[in-house]
């Protein structure tokens, strides 16, 4: 019974996660993008320096070493569909969450934060950052929103 809480923990956190993805793709970025050039940059490199301070960064990483040790401790000790969505979910969440993070998202963030906010090379770059990044996040969506549904089904499953 105590595993299947944390599942659905895990679920929910991954959950809470794309919700926080999901929000960037559907109008963050948008309105970004409609401002602007020049005020899109800008606020985008002022929210890639906070998140730094968020309590959504600690939720982000914890969830790596979380995912990982449920996924060892269900090969250990569960068999079955249960042991197979945590195994699947920690793969994804690692996969498609952290690892597009880390060699998608945080370079192109760190270009942008130090592009110069006017002249046509930034506003070109803001114009192809918005497009990649956008579509980087989405599959950092999909990611955090299959992760939930594994271990929410293993929960159940438990």
């Amino acid at each position: 019974m105590t595993f299947s809480l944390i599942c659905i923990a895990i679920g929910l956190a991954s959950a809470l996660v794309a919700g926080v993805f999901q929000s960037f793709s559907d109008f963050v970025m948008r309105g970004l993008v409609a401002a602007a050039p020049a005020s899109g940059m800008e606020s985008m490199q002022h929210i890639n320096r906070t998140v730094f301070r968020s309590v959504f960064l600690i939720l982000f990483f914890v969830l790596v070493p979380t995912t990982i040790g449920a996924a060892i401790y269900s090969h250990l000790t569960i068999s079955g569909a249960a042991a197979q969505l945590i195994a699947l979910g920690m793969m994804i969440y690692v996969s498609s969450v952290f690892c597009v993070t880390l060699w998608g998202n945080v370079p192109m963030n760190n270009r942008l934060d130090c592009q110069a906010l006017d002249g046509p090379e930034a506003q070109a770059y803001w114009a192809h950052y918005a497009k990649r990044w956008t579509y980087w996040n989405h599959v950092r969506t999909l990611g955090s929103l299959a992760t939930a549904t594994c271990f929410i089904l293993a929960a159940v499953q438990l």
